[in-house]
């Protein structure tokens, strides 16, 4: 995707970016190759700590971490903007103030790039062990998913009537599908990671539920190995 972006945004390390709603800074650590400057912005602290660590790992610089949300946007004092990328949070945001905002903020020729990651896609089949996680968490947890103290209900998915109704109406599309493989830790660490099957939801309920999912999906993949095809999506939107 990074290369993709490089050609057709003509990043040359001159830029100024901003990653909205950045998490660890999946993407903001790679962009931050490509440009002069990126501004990773999330509202919760615990996300840029965490991102801050990763790339001291990394040596990279030039990212400025801040906390902050979509709401707020126009009054963070960001300077004018070449790019901004957002990830599966444009999913939560009230996207069409957003992009209103964003017009205002970026550079004549800026693009908004919005990409996304998974597998919930109609033409993807997802694999076998998935099914046996999902009816151990239905047992422990019951058929609703749940989110903090309420339920999750899944957003609006795609972004194009939004973008049809914004500034940034150039449009180009690619995407790419790749394996990714899991151990069985991170097949069980991935589920603690979630809202609605993490330590907190499932409270006394935690060591068992941990150890009936070792031992279900560890009986259907003896090899070890939870492979899950995953799909990238891009969506670049420029003004017309």
């Amino acid at each position: 995707m990074f290369p993709l972006l490089a050609d057709r945004l003509a990043l040359d390390g001159s830029q100024r970016a901003l990653d909205l709603g950045t998490g660890t800074g999946a993407l903001a650590l790679p962009l931050a190759e490509l440009v002069a400057e990126v501004i990773a912005v999330d509202p919760e602290p615990g996300m840029p700590a965490e991102g801050r660590r990763l790339a001291a790992d990394r040596g990279t610089t030039g990212i400025d971490w801040r906390l902050g949300g979509s709401r707020s946007l126009t009054g963070m004092g960001l300077p004018p903007l070449d790019l901004v990328t957002m990830g599966a949070s444009f999913h939560w945001m009230d996207r069409d103030q957003v992009l209103r905002d964003l017009d205002r903020l970026l550079l004549p020729g800026g693009a908004v790039v919005l990409a996304a990651c998974g597998a919930d896609h109609d033409d993807i089949a997802p694999p076998a062990w998935q099914q046996v996680v999902a009816e151990v968490r239905t047992r422990y947890l019951g058929p609703v998913r749940r989110a903090g103290s309420g339920t999750y209900s899944d957003p609006e998915k795609r972004h194009e009537p939004a973008i049809a109704r914004s500034a940034f109406t150039r449009v180009e599309t690619a995407q790419w599908d790749g394996v990714l493989r899991r151990t069985l830790d991170e097949v069980v660490g991935y589920q603690f990671s979630l809202s609605c099957s993490s330590p907190a939801q499932l409270g006394s309920a935690k060591d068992n539920f941990e150890r009936e999912l070792r031992q279900a999906p560890g009986a259907h993949q003896p090899d070890g190995h939870f492979d899950e095809l995953i799909r990238t999506d891009v969506l670049i939107a420029r003004r017309s």
